[in-house]
């Protein structure tokens, strides 16, 4: 039988775990049916050893579920940023870390074979030259060590000017522990800082969303294909109902909720000839493919569609291109008049008219009139009428109105309204 162990190998098998807890939560161990009882119970022992002060245990009548009780808002750091840090290694990966790393400490440029010389002289650690060398290259990419050319010869020596230009920076800390509590790719702020031994004292952020860092990997492939003008290929899974999907689509922009904070790609599929959003955290992976050549084209017309979206749907019933909602509401005046402001502020583009005395009409045409349906309760006991050439979103807008009516036994008939 194979020994536990709290490194991993494969990240995204890790994601789908801490999401499965930490975004969805409260389910017990036979809940998971796609996992066998092992693997739900090593993928448990790894979550509780790296998040232990966030674990919550709730015993219920099938066992006991494990949820992540994180309050954003007393936080230095992002605690999930612990699962960046827990990549597996074999012995030599880790001799060679360490002892390569001394050996320039000195400051003194050196060759692969001179490295490997020295690793034999003064630690009694026999590696291959070639093995060293793959590692100082491997290592030089990542950006530890530089990597330049004397004469015929390729040396390495170690890379400090990042870490001298920061202590020469003080003031760039701060910057840093601001960037790893607010920002996309936190973990890079969070690594700079622990490197130069530096702790958040300053910064704590309110509405701070932790989850989203399981996504950066997935985000940072995109931005590149975005970058190189890449069609990708997108491998999906529904966060409801398990199923797993293949898309392919140009990725033009990145979207983000400002109430959720949820981030969607934003690309265009060539098979459906139309723009679609896919949430961020049901890709699962990216296969580059090639270069395409209506890029331009394609994000002058994504930029033109803009405004007529509410959310990120581009289709709405039937296919139809743009919806019309159309909201008459009360407002007392003048003492109301900020509801007026509100629905100026808040519609989007709509047009908001005086139509009577105290009585305001608002209209505006998007794509997925659905999408307003939340931010419309917000005036219930206000709305007058609502009438939608979706008659799908009309009729579920007086549907749950009436059910809200019989929760409350408050004798009401919507359909005279």
């Amino acid at each position: 039988m194979s020994e536990f162990q709290e490194l991993v190998k494969s990240f995204p098998k890790t994601r789908e775990y801490v999401r499965d807890f930490f975004v969805y939560g409260f389910k017990t161990r036979n809940e998971f049916k796609n996992k066998s009882p092992r693997t739900y119970d090593n993928e448990r022992r790894r979550l509780e050893s790296w998040l232990s002060p966030y674990v919550r245990k709730d015993h219920v009548s099938g066992g006991s579920n494990i949820s992540l009780a994180i309050d954003s808002s007393l936080l230095d750091t992002n605690p999930l940023f612990r699962v960046w840090k827990t990549k597996s290694f074999t012995d030599n990966d880790i001799v060679l870390h360490f002892l390569i790393l001394d050996l320039l400490q000195e400051g003194l440029p050196l060759t692969a074979e001179a490295i490997t010389d020295l690793l034999l002289t003064k630690y009694e650690a026999l590696f291959d030259i070639q093995t060293v060398r793959r590692k100082c290259n491997a290592y030089a990419k990542e950006g530890l060590l530089e990597k330049r050319k004397d004469g015929k010869a390729v040396v390495f020596s170690l890379s400090l000017t990042l870490v001298q230009w920061l202590k020469s920076n003080e003031n760039m800390l701060d910057a840093l522990s601001f960037y790893q509590m607010s920002e996309v790719f936190g973990i890079i702020g969070n690594e700079l800082t622990e490197q130069l031994d530096c702790e958040n004292q300053t910064f704590r952020v309110k509405h701070s969303f932790c989850v989203h860092t399981l996504e950066d990997e997935i985000l940072l492939k995109l931005l590149d294909a975005m970058n190189q003008r890449l069609r990708i290929r997108l491998e999906l899974k529904s966060s409801k109902n398990g199923n797993s999907a293949a898309s392919a689509c140009v990725p033009l922009q990145i979207l983000i909720s400002a109430r959720t904070g949820r981030r969607y790609l934003c690309g265009y599929m060539h098979r459906r000839q139309r723009f679609s959003c896919f949430r961020l955290d049901s890709i699962k992976s990216i296969t580059p493919l090639d270069s395409s050549l209506e890029y331009d084209d394609l994000l002058n017309k994504l930029k033109q569609n803009r405004s007529k979206l509410w959310g990120v749907s581009f289709q709405g019933e039937n296919g139809r291109r743009l919806d019309k909602l159309t909201m008459t509401v009360q407002v007392f005046e003048p003492t109301e008049n900020y509801i007026v402001e509100r629905l100026k502020r808040e519609g989007r583009g709509g047009s908001v008219i005086r139509i009577a005395r105290n009585v305001y009409q608002y209209e505006i045409e998007v794509f997925d009139c659905n999408e307003m349906l939340p931010w419309v309760r917000t005036f219930i006991g206000r709305i007058l009428s609502l009438t939608c050439t979706s008659k799908s979103v009309e009729q579920r807008f007086y549907r749950d109105l009436q059910a809200m009516y019989e929760m409350y036994e408050i004798p009401q008939d919507i359909s005279k309204l």
